[in-house]
């Protein structure tokens, strides 16, 4: 759930083409204590254009982040009003289709095993994408947003809050049956909160959700500094597997399953991670391309631009169709979704001190 943009005023073509580049052989630095293992060590590993702190990788647990970490005022502008599209409308119209299409697919894996009329809530449900395939199927379904900007296009049936914590939204104690975060933790400044008051707020037994970029896959260590999903500087954090899995556990959940499969995510990340290795082509070009133009902007490419990207992404669209199966195969998801129960017992203590080092367990 990102922070609210009312106050920003960014072009689309911002967005997506600030320059990262990678730090190679950086010297091991001295760093505040990671908000997963509390290891101190860090190297550095990437520089974001227009950002002072780079971005880090735990010694530890491999969490990416920036230290010092972004300030409130740092992070609002990053998130203008052509973030969320308009109206409720991100991509272009057969790109949104087939986002909403691929989206809706996902609605039986999301539903299976929930009670009739059962209460789900979508923390950062952006546009709504699920919340209107969820509410055909006869589910309670609620959202939280920063505003109603980023909202817009939502189902009416959707009961949604605003709020720019989720806290701060105050659901009753186990109210939900399910909570989905998809592709917003790693956009929160304190994610161990917001994973917190998701166990507050779940009924014991009731399943968590969460999907995240895998900063420990196959194609994020091939893309490097190129790669898509990195989404800098939106992306406070980069979540290897194993470090949200140990993350979820010392908060209270007990992990079910992990999925490395995404064909909504996956595919086009090996695509636009490639094309980013051209020193010649924009940072994310396809990326914004697909686009809905802003109110007030123009296309963001040249004529022959288009048509050379449009081009590229055709002609690289079965190789990583091709890669998408095989890192699936091998449990190294360029995006994965953990599946996690709130379990009957009462809540871990949030003291640091208290906070077990035991590395999480290897993926099932």
């Amino acid at each position: 759930m990102p922070p609210s943009p009312r106050s920003a005023v960014a072009s689309e073509g911002d967005l997506y083409a600030r320059a990262v580049e990678g730090l190679g052989f950086a010297a091991e630095m001295e760093a505040s204590p990671c908000p997963i293992c509390r290891e101190t060590r860090a190297r550095p590993r990437f520089a974001v254009e227009g950002i002072a702190s780079p971005v880090i990788v735990c010694r530890g647990c491999g969490l990416g982040r920036f230290e010092p970490m972004l300030r409130a005022e740092e992070i609002r502008p990053l998130y203008p009003d052509d973030y969320y599209g308009e109206p409720g409308v991100k991509f272009q119209p057969f790109v949104e289709w087939m986002v909403r299409a691929v989206g809706a697919r996902h609605i039986g894996f999301l539903s299976r095993g929930l009670d009739p009329g059962a209460r789900v809530l979508d923390v950062g449900c952006g546009r709504g994408v699920i919340l209107g395939p969820l509410a055909d199927r006869g589910f309670e379904v609620h959202g939280v947003e920063v505003s109603s900007e980023a909202s817009r296009g939502a189902d009416a049936r959707a009961e949604i809050r605003f709020a720019a914590d989720l806290a701060d939204a105050a659901y009753p104690d186990a109210h939900f049956d399910e909570v989905v975060i998809w592709h917003v933790l790693e956009h929160l400044p304190d994610p161990r909160r917001t994973l917190e008051e998701i166990r507050r707020i779940l009924k014991p037994r009731g399943r968590l959700i969460v999907a995240v970029p895998n900063f420990s896959s196959a194609q994020a260590r091939w893309s490097g500094a190129a790669w898509f999903h990195l989404d800098l500087p939106r992306h406070l954090y980069q979540f290897p597997l194993d470090a949200l899995r140990r993350l979820l556990e010392e908060v209270g959940f007990e992990v079910s399953t992990d999925h490395h499969f995404s064909l909504r995510q996956n595919p086009f990340g090996w695509i636009q991670s490639a094309l980013n290795r051209i020193p010649a082509l924009p940072r994310n070009g396809l990326y914004t391309m697909l686009h809905r133009r802003g109110r007030d902007g123009g296309a963001p490419h040249t004529a022959t631009r288009r048509a050379l990207l449009w081009a590229l992404g055709v002609l690289l669209a079965p190789i990583a169709l091709l890669a998408t199966v095989l890192e699936t195969a091998a449990r190294s998801g360029a995006t994965v979704h953990v599946v996690a129960l709130r379990p009957s017992d009462p809540a871990p203590s949030s003291d640091p001190s208290d906070r077990s080092t035991t590395p999480a367990s290897s993926p099932a």
